[in-house]
């Protein structure tokens, strides 16, 4: 007979989770590991909401084991190491993203990029070493193997730096990866949501040229004047996007909504790069000749390895960049996945897990 959730390990937990696919959360008990020799335990403070979060919770992906309890932007701080532990102490803030365990050993894992393992562990909903399945951030406490633990820069906020660990990650890997981080570089952004916003923030940081491209003209004020893009483009103007072809050197496209991406390889430089972040559910239709008439890259990105993940926040803090966030308590976490649902957040919510989350 299998175990309940809270029997599975040693170390009673708390949190909340969701039990079936209406994806209404709840407080639950279930354990943790315990901290083995190379496992650091911290105390989760804030965590943010992905929008992932909302896909999984519903079961939308086909994926889901419930109960779930969501959460990959987990920040907090260092109760206990196991004796090998060398990167943190007891008492440093640390945070731990998508990831809480790999091969080690494949070529991705050997290459910096644990996030295209095969046998890649994710922070909540996946099989881990032992069988049991891997509970997530809504939750007071988080064990993961230091590896897969960051350490978290000094200056930088622990609750607008917790969507670094997947809004950040998941828009610097692919502009450093695809060389779109260099000073001068015309880059378009497709999508002003949770990854838009930071994806422009890094651009900019890095001295490129930022086009903010939206179906809604409302957001182009928000663009230009508070995030510090250099142009604004309505993808559904003709006009617009007509004075605009063969002008930038790279695209990144974040938008999870189903949208054409033809008239997006239409504005790229000969060998542009359009690079896809966001996650349709329906398969995109792109005929060859845009592709060959301009030698122009259709590629895909998702997260990035831990070493990437240690520098990006290193990079964010030193340039003070933050996610702007609308912080929640967590008996909020039902109403802001509605909110969610109807992109009725600028730009992520954060749960205080700290301060709000108590055991019942």
């Amino acid at each position: 007979m299998a175990k309940s959730p809270e029997t599975e390990h040693p170390v009673k937990a708390f949190g909340w989770a969701a039990t079936d696919t209406s994806g209404h959360l709840a407080p639950l008990k279930f354990s943790r590991r315990e901290t083995g020799e190379k496992d650091v335990r911290f105390k989760v403070l804030y965590c943010g909401v992905c929008h992932s979060d909302l896909h999984m919770i519903k079961n939308e992906w086909g994926m889901t084991r419930y109960p779930i309890v969501p959460g990959h932007e987990l920040v907090g701080v260092v109760t206990e190491v196991g004796s090998k532990v060398e990167k943190v102490k007891v008492g440093d803030n640390v945070g731990v993203g998508v990831l809480v365990g790999s091969c080690r050993s494949c070529d991705s894992c050997s290459g910096d990029s644990e996030n295209y393992c095969p046998k890649m562990i994710q922070t909540y909903n996946s099989p881990s070493v032992d069988g049991s399945i891997t509970y997530g951030g809504y939750s007071e406490s988080m064990v993961a193997d230091e590896h897969f633990v960051v350490r978290w820069p000094e200056n930088l906020p622990l609750d607008s730096g917790a969507p670094l660990l997947c809004a950040g990650i998941t828009t610097y890997s692919p502009l450093k990866h695809f060389g779109l981080d260099k000073p001068g570089i015309k880059l378009g952004i497709v999508g002003l949501g949770g990854l838009g916003h930071v994806a422009v923030k890094l651009a900019k940081a890095f001295g490129a040229h930022v086009t903010v491209i939206s179906t809604s003209e409302g957001k182009k004020k928000e663009a230009l004047e508070k995030l510090g893009a250099d142009s604004f483009l309505v993808s559904r103007d003709p006009e617009q996007l007509k004075g605009a072809m063969g002008s930038m050197d790279g695209i990144l496209d974040t938008v999870s909504a189903n949208h054409p991406v033809v008239p997006l390889l239409g504005l790229l430089k000969t060998d542009g790069k359009l690079i896809m972040v966001g996650l349709p559910d329906k398969p995109m239709e792109v005929p060859a000749f845009p592709l060959v008439l301009g030698r122009k890259t259709l590629s895909g990105s998702a997260i990035g390895g831990l070493k990437e993940t240690q520098e990006m926040l290193d990079f964010a803090a030193k340039h003070n960049i933050t996610a702007d966030v609308e912080v929640i308590p967590v008996d909020y976490v039902n109403t802001a996945m509605e909110r969610l649902m109807k992109s009725d957040v600028r730009y992520r919510f954060v749960i205080d897990i700290g301060n709000t989350l108590k055991s019942e």
